[in-house]
C-alpha cells in the first residue's frame, strides 16, 4: 500500500533540524534492496552475488557453445570409441591435476585462476588454427573430445572452489541456488548461440567466440576478487589468505584426500554420481544413434537435450534452490538425485525411447544443476583451502573421469556379452541405492561439522 505523502508540518520540522520528523518521511526501497529480498542477500551482498552470476554464466555459456560439437564427435568414429575416449580423457586429467597443483601451491588465488582461464582461451585458438587445416574427423576430434571434457571439469571445479572460498556456509546456503542459476542461464545461452551461429560461421569460428566469453569471466573473477578483499561479509579466517599461495606439492590434493574420511565419503558419492551418469550418457548415445544416422540431425538432438535440461535447471535454481536447501537441508539436497535416477532407469528399462530418454535426462540433470550442485558445494565450505582448491580438484576431475572410465568399460563389456538395456538399468539402479546410503552418511557428518 501506497504511503500518504508528508504533511507540510513534518516537512517544516525536518527543515528546523528536528530528525525525529525524518523517521516519519521514509525513502522507497532500492531496487538493489528488492532484489536482494527477492533472492535472500543480505546488504552488501548483491554485487558479490550478481558477478558470481555473471561469471558463472560465461563460463558455461562458453563451454556450451561447444558441447554439441564435442558430442558429435565423440560418436562419429561410433559408439564403441566412447571407452577409449573416457580412457583418454581419463589419462589427461592423470596429467593435468598435478600440474594444477604444481601451480596453485605457488602462485596466489587471484593471479591463479585468470593464468588457468587464459590457458585454455589458448587452447582455443589452438583448435582453432588446428581445425583450419585437418579434418574434424579422426584424431583431430577425438583429441578435442577428450580436451572439453578436461576442459569443462577444471573450469567449473575451480569456479566453486572459489566461491566456497569467498562464502560462508550460512551463505551458501542462501546464495549458491541463484549463483548456480547464472550458470544454468549460459548453459542455456551457449546452445541458442551454436544454433544460429553455426550456419553463418561454421563450427570451427565458434571457438573464439567461447575464448572471448572466457576472458569475459576473468574479468568477473578480478572483480569479484576486489570486492571480497573489502568485503565485511567475507569468511573472517580468509582475510589476507588470497594474497598467498596455497603451498604444499603437485601432490598435495591426493594425498588430503586420504586423510579424510569426509573427503574419501564426497569421494565415492562422485563416483556413483558419475558411474550413473556415464551409463545414462551411453544409453543416450545408443538410442540417438538409432534414432538417426545423419551427423547434422544427432547434433541438433543433442542441442535439443541440452535446452529441455537448461530451461528444467534455471527454473529450478531461480525459484526452488534456495528455499529447499534451507528448508530441507543438505541431506535432501544430495539425496534427492539418486532417488531420481532410480526412478529414471526403471522408466528406460521399460520403455528405452528417444522422449523416455529426453524426460529422463531433463529431469535428472535438473535436479543436479539445479539441487544437487549447489548442495554438494556447500560441502567445501567447511574445509580448509587447500582442501578447497587441490583436494576438491582431483575429486572433481581424476574421481570423476576414473568414474567415466571405470563404467564405460563395464558397459562395453556387458554390451559384449548381449546384455543391453535392462542390464544396464538394473545396475544403474544397484549403484544408485548405494549412492543413496553414501549420500545420507556424508549429510551426516557435514552436520556434526557444522555443529562442532
Amino acid at each position: 500500500m501506497r504511503r500518504a505523502a508528508p504533511h507540510p508540518g513534518e516537512i517544516s520540522r525536518v527543515l528546523e533540524g528536528d530528525t525525529t520528523a525524518v523517521a516519519d518521511v521514509e525513502a522507497p526501497p532500492s531496487w538493489t534492496a528488492r532484489f536482494g529480498r527477492a533472492i535472500h542477500a543480505e546488504p552488501g551482498e548483491v554485487k558479490a552475488v550478481l558477478l558470481a552470476f555473471a561469471y558463472f554464466f560465461f563460463l558455461l555459456s562458453s563451454y556450451y557453445i561447444l558441447r554439441p560439437v564435442r558430442d558429435q564427435t565423440g560418436i562419429s568414429g561410433g559408439v564403441e570409441k566412447l571407452p577409449l575416449l573416457f580412457t583418454g580423457t581419463f589419462l589427461g586429467m592423470l596429467v593435468a591435476v598435478p600440474a594444477f597443483s604444481a601451480i596453485a601451491a605457488r602462485t596466489p588465488r587471484h593471479r591463479f585462476i585468470p593464468i588457468a582461464y587464459r590457458f585454455f582461451a589458448a587452447n582455443l585458438v589452438a583448435f582453432w588454427v588446428l581445425f583450419g587445416t585437418s579434418s574434424a574427423r579422426g584424431w583431430g576430434g577425438y583429441a578435442f573430445f577428450i580436451w572439453a571434457s578436461v576442459y569443462n571439469l577444471f573450469v567449473v571445479s575451480v569456479f566453486w572452489g572459489f566461491m566456497a572460498d569467498v562464502f560462508r556456509h550460512e551463505q551458501g546456503a542462501r546464495l549458491f541456488g541463484f549463483i548456480a542459476a547464472g550458470g544454468s542461464a549460459g548453459a542455456l545461452a551457449g546452445p541458442l548461440l551454436t544454433t544460429w551461429l553455426v550456419k553463418p560461421l561454421g563450427p570451427r569460428n565458434l571457438l573464439l567466440i567461447s575464448a572471448v566469453l572466457l576472458e569475459l569471466a576473468v574479468q568477473c573473477v578480478r572483480a569479484l576478487h576486489r570486492w571480497a578483499a573489502v568485503s565485511q561479509t567475507l569468511r573472517p579466517r580468509n582475510r589476507g589468505a588470497e594474497q598467498q599461495p596455497l603451498g604444499g606439492d603437485f601432490l598435495s590434493g591426493i594425498k588430503l584426500v586420504f586423510r579424510s574420511r569426509f573427503l574419501l565419503g564426497i569421494c565415492l558419492y562422485v563416483t556413483l554420481l558419475t558411474a550413473t551418469a556415464t551409463l545414462l550418457y551411453m544409453e543416450q548415445a545408443n538410442i540417438v544413434s538409432h534414432a538417426s544416422g545423419d551427423p547434422r540431425v544427432r547434433t541438433a538432438l543433442f542441442a535439443r537435450i541440452d535446452l529441455v535440461v537448461n530451461v528444467l535447471t534455471i527454473l529450478v535454481q531461480a525459484f526452488v534452490t534456495g528455499r529447499l536447501v534451507r528448508a530441507a537441508g543438505i541431506r535432501f539436497g544430495i539425496g534427492l538425485l539418486p532417488v531420481l535416477t532410480i526412478a529414471g532407469f526403471v522408466a528406460l528399462g521399460l520403455a528405452p525411447t528417444l522422449f523416455v530418454l529426453m524426460a529422463v535426462q531433463g529431469v535428472r540433470r535438473a535436479a543436479h544443476y539445479g539441487i544437487e550442485r549447489p548442495a554438494r558445494e556447500i560441502l567445501f565450505t567447511d574445509v580448509n583451502r587447500e582442501e578447497r582448491y587441490k583436494s576438491k580438484s582431483f575429486i572433481d576431475t581424476v574421481v570423476y573421469r576414473g568414474g567415466d572410465m571405470a563404467t564405460a568399460w563395464l558397459a562395453a563389456a556387458l554390451q559384449g556379452l548381449g546384455l543391453g538395456v535392462i542390464t544396464l538399468s538394473v545396475s544403474a539402479i544397484v549403484l544408485s541405492v548405494l549412492w543413496l546410503w553414501n549420500s545420507l552418511t556424508i549429510a551426516r557428518k557435514d552436520e556434526a561439522m557444522e555443529v562442532t
